[in-house]
């Protein structure tokens, strides 16, 4: 264990940069990482306002921060792909490789999976972690630190994408333009869809999202979502609906979105129970997928920032040094409609 500076959520409501001890010691297969970068989840958020997600509560310090990009500067015994100096991006879950949903390649559903700033395990909102080197990624040398702190909820998006079996010249739906419905509106027309129609109530962020080409934005506060989906569908409907918003008043009307045969993927999680229609998908023979986080999609995040066929820098909202950590999450709690992602940087 060492002594480190970090951002540390002592209690609900209570958040402050301290001395904290975390372990530091590069094991077999392991490396340590400078951070560079962090981006502030929603999550992180979630636990400074309300102290828990679920079953998941605050009942001791939690140092936050999951989204991070950083470089190599050591390397344990029998790390072959990664070398010092090597700038790379985490994947933040570690699951029990023995574990049966690991077999099975669903390791983000293992549920011993130990994931960064989940209690009780700690975030990356601190200069130095230590990390598993096979869920550390090499960036490309055009990939910004501030693109590799993307990759993790763009990976969000990639997984909903790939649960929604899209075919090319598809059309989608995302309810809620926040981070992960736009990201999730970039990897569907990434993953082949020719056009995503992107709902929501905050005008601004509606505005960020329809710079992609590709992408139709809807005000749900002045028009009628049906509607303009019957206008763009000539009455069919879209072959996918992505639920990002977590409103429970979002699945309010969802089977009217949907051709016959078509799909809701669920992204945001509500923290109520949910009420809906379920005839009204089952009369469409509508197939349900939902996500959890994200399995197997951090390399090909990468390999589509790489290529230029996702841009996220448009949705970096602004960047504070680590010593305004605690001023970058209250203006993250302020939820201001122009802000998208905003991001923790330890290097000027």
């Amino acid at each position: 264990m060492s002594e480190v500076r970090a951002l540390v959520l002592e209690r609900q409501h209570q958040l402050g940069l301290r001395d904290i001890e975390l372990p530091m010691d590069v094991g077999q297969d392991m490396v340590k990482i400078q951070i560079h970068t962090v981006g502030i989840c929603g999550s992180d958020v979630h636990y400074y306002t309300h102290g828990r997600i679920g079953p998941f509560v605050v009942d001791q310090p939690l140092v936050l921060g999951h989204e991070a990009a950083g470089v190599v500067v050591e390397v344990g015994a029998g790390v072959q792909h990664l070398r010092v100096g090597d700038r790379v991006c985490m994947e933040p879950g570690v699951p029990d490789a023995t574990s049966r949903a690991s077999k099975l390649g669903l390791y983000n559903l293992d549920p011993a999976v130990r994931f960064w700033a989940t209690p009780p395990y700690h975030g990356v909102l601190t200069p130095l972690v230590v990390h598993p080197a096979h869920l550390t990624f090499k960036l490309p040398e055009n990939v910004s630190f501030a693109e590799g702190a993307m990759v993790e909820p763009f990976a969000v998006g990639l997984q909903a994408a790939s649960k929604a079996k899209i075919a090319p010249g598809d059309t989608a739906v995302v309810l809620g333009a926040g981070p992960i419905g736009t990201m999730t509106a970039l990897a569907a027309l990434a993953g082949g869809c020719a056009r995503v129609i992107i709902a929501d109530l905050a005008q601004a962020k509606l505005e960020i999202a329809a710079q992609y080409q590709g992408v139709i934005p809807v005000n749900i506060r002045t028009s009628n979502l049906a509607e303009a989906v019957k206008g763009l569908t000539n009455e069919w409907g879209v072959d996918v609906v992505f639920e990002c918003s977590g409103a429970p008043q979002a699945w309010q009307g969802v089977g009217d979105l949907m051709r016959p045969g078509g799909t809701v993927v669920v992204v945001g999680v509500p923290v109520d129970p949910v009420s809906f229609d379920i005839a009204s998908l089952l009369v469409k023979e509508v197939t349900v997928a939902t996500v959890f986080r994200y399995a197997h999609q951090f390399e090909r995040a990468i390999a589509l920032i790489s290529a230029g066929s996702v841009d996220l820098q448009p949705l970096i909202s602004e960047t504070f040094c680590f010593e305004d950590a605690v001023l970058a999450f209250d203006r993250a709690v302020e939820a201001r409609s122009t802000d998208v992602k905003l991001q923790i940087c330890f290097s000027t």
